[in-house]
């Protein structure tokens, strides 16, 4: 049984995705292990250099792959980027709402097997370096998407747009690793980049002024407006709708007796509503554009743990699908700054069930 399992592994062609990272670096090495054909691959996302942004990605997951035994090759996606990342996350923000992007990269970029196969035609399974888990239940031997065991790192939230489809040729070596047990493993096997920081921003905007980067990505200066209270009292003036999101309470430049935040952005009136913190909280949202994971329908309410934010612990919910591509979730308890344009991902217990755009 032994070697039929190791003669199986062998004939596995792996592409491993490397960013120069820690965590994708050790993926590879954890693949290597498994026994798999494995070739690194570094995207290349940017047309053009972004200031603040490191640049040496390429170069750290080549000798990685260098060190490790293995072909690495730069794949020049800067094009799809643009048009399917970049330039959604601004016309989004356009339309008021507060998009994430690293959704959008993970459905369209990093797990868009038809065009990797234009590049690389011939590998079986994508290594990432991502913390997250894919599994099979036992009942139907249907692909799930599971927590990662260090919730902490647990990336399940933003990969929750993937099919069914894509997680069959995906592999996440990571989902059963604490970060410092990956270091340790980049120490052990003396990889250069085993202590390197992580970015904790949106990487085509790594110093966080979203206003700045789409004034300078389109061009346009955006419309100042007004800062208007629930009553429709002026407060002051906005530096453009872009440069706000449902719950910001930093940046407004409106002095008040106390603490206000942005509760409402209106495109037709181009104006900033703000409100007492007590006005964020709502007990239900509508998604669209859903993807399900677990099931092909919910064919009745289902109780749930629901995230709307990356960095959020999950609410009790009771979801239900109220068309072909729509939820509704209607929480236990009322929930705060339930931001339009972020995804609502739904679990039952660690596993995904799926998940939606917040409407």
């Amino acid at each position: 049984m032994r070697e039929k399992q190791r003669t199986q592994s062998e004939i596995t062609r792996a592409v491993c995705a490397m960013s120069g990272g820690v965590d994708s670096s050790v993926a590879a090495a954890l693949s290597l292990e498994q026994g798999f054909k494995c070739t690194g691959m570094t995207l290349k996302l940017f047309k053009k250099r972004i200031p603040g942004f490191q640049t040496d990605e390429a170069d750290d997951a080549r000798n990685v792959a260098f060190n490790l035994g293995m072909d690495h090759y730069v794949l020049d996606f800067s094009d799809e980027f643009d048009k399917k990342v970049v330039r959604r996350f601004v016309e989004t923000y356009e339309q008021g709402l507060t998009p994430n992007p690293c959704i959008e990269c993970n459905r369209n970029i990093k797990f868009n097997f038809q065009l990797m196969h234009a590049y690389m035609p011939d590998f079986d399974i994508l290594v990432t370096g991502h913390y997250a888990r894919i599994t099979r239940d036992p009942a139907n031997g249907r692909c799930l998407l599971q927590k990662a065991v260090d919730e902490k790192k647990d990336q399940s939230y933003v990969l929750y747009c993937l099919t069914r489809q894509q997680l069959e040729k995906s592999f996440f070596p990571l989902g059963a690793l604490s970060k410092n047990e990956v270091r340790k493993i980049a120490e052990s096997r003396k990889f250069a980049n085993a202590d390197k920081t992580e970015s904790q921003d949106i990487c085509f905007v790594p110093d966080g002024n979203y206003g700045n980067f789409i004034e300078e990505y389109t061009g346009k200066k955006y419309l100042p407006g007004d800062i208007i209270d629930s009553e429709g009292r002026l407060l002051g003036r906005h530096r453009g709708l872009i440069r706000y999101t449902i719950g910001q309470r930093r940046g407004l430049g409106v002095a008040a007796n106390t603490p206000v935040y942005v509760a409402a952005k209106s495109i037709a009136a181009n104006t900033v509503t703000l409100a007492a913190d007590e006005a964020l909280y709502s007990k239900s949202l509508d998604a669209k554009d859903i993807n399900l994971i677990a099931c092909d329908d919910l064919k009745k309410p289902m109780r749930v743990m629901v995230k709307t934010r990356y960095l959020q612990t999950a609410q009790s919910a009771v979801a239900e699908q109220t068309g072909e591509n729509s939820l509704h979730i209607e929480f236990d308890f009322p929930q705060r700054a339930i931001t339009p344009g972020q995804a609502a991902v739904i679990y039952d217990g660690d596993i995904v069930v799926g998940g939606g755009t917040i409407e």
